[in-house]
């Protein structure tokens, strides 16, 4: 379907109606660096394949990418190494925390999915090993989907992670007792953290990922960005996994591919429309922005975008 002139007065008036919402929820206080955002914040972008962003809030506001870099980092290792990459990490929802060590334990260090904290390590892993320069590389990638040239990772919040990431790193060191890491367990961290500490707004995160929504080719440049069939694949995984372990209710209620982070920002895909993301950093107990939860869900009614 194509978006009416007015999807901008739409947007407004949802962000109006969430207002009551900005008090339910807390921000992420794990990483001290994310503690200190504001969360009486809020923005929603919806960006179209025909090239058309209509937006509303605080859409040119940076946050940090956090879970959901493991979308790009995900693609990114898929195109490096195939079908071998699914050799070392399964697709399967989890059913656990987003960072559980017991599940990694049963499962002799195969991640149950990439979007997880153990499956996205490994990612990094892969990265890591497959470019002389992984962050690098990383940023290149978001700048090109992009067509922004000032996407950074956050040095403050880097730094927070890196001193408050001891879950993360008991992940990575269990996989490197099972030989499912290749690199070494410091230099496959700091390209995590630096990846979920990597800045964007919610307008160039909707246009970074229309590729997604367009069989693996993005829209403008029409440059194939991954295989029609990986494309498929990510969106699967994200409907499945996505929302942590709100993933299951979000695929009843929205039926759409979907991954949060806890900067508080959530992105869902629409195959052969586009690509919706909205952003407020007061999180409900499962991790996922509360407002950002309600926008997508009301939007994707309102435009009857569900896929099923």
């Amino acid at each position: 379907m194509k978006p009416s002139t007015d999807l901008t007065t739409t947007l407004q008036q949802m962000l109006a109606q969430c207002q009551p919402l900005y008090t339910q929820g807390k921000v992420a206080d794990y990483i001290p660096a994310l503690a200190q955002v504001d969360g009486r914040q809020a923005a929603v972008a919806v960006a179209t394949l025909d090239g058309q962003v209509f937006s509303a809030g605080a859409a040119e506001q940076n946050f940090s990418l956090q879970s959901i870099s493991k979308i790009f980092g995900l693609v990114m290792a898929m195109n490096r190494l195939g079908d071998e990459l699914w050799q070392r990490v399964n697709m399967e929802p989890s059913g656990q925390p987003f960072n559980s060590i017991v599940q990694l334990e049963w499962e002799k260090g195969i991640p149950r999915n990439p979007v997880i904290n153990a499956g996205a390590i490994l990612v990094a892993d892969v990265l890591v090993s497959h470019y002389s320069a992984s962050k690098t590389a990383f940023l290149t990638f978001l700048r090109r989907l992009t067509g922004v040239e000032a996407i950074y990772a956050d040095p403050l919040v880097y730094q927070s992670e890196l001193e408050h990431g001891n879950r993360n790193a008991a992940l990575a060191y269990l996989m490197k007792s099972f030989g499912n890491i290749e690199a070494e367990v410091p230099q496959v961290l700091e390209h995590y953290f630096h990846q979920c500490a990597t800045a964007i707004n919610c307008k160039q995160l909707a246009q970074s990922l229309l590729f997604l929504a367009n069989r693996g080719v993005q829209p403008g440049c029409n440059e194939q960005i991954c295989s029609r069939r990986d494309a498929h694949r990510v969106n699967a995984i994200l409907s499945t996994s996505g929302m942590y372990d709100q993933s299951g209710e979000f695929a009843f209620k929205v039926g759409l591919p979907a991954k949060s982070g806890v900067g508080g920002a959530i992105v869902a895909i629409v195959p052969q429309f586009g690509v919706i993301t909205a952003w407020s950093p007061p999180l409900n107990r499962f991790g996922n922005s509360v407002v950002a939860m309600q926008l997508i869900s009301q939007l994707a009614e309102e435009l009857g975008l569900s896929l099923f």
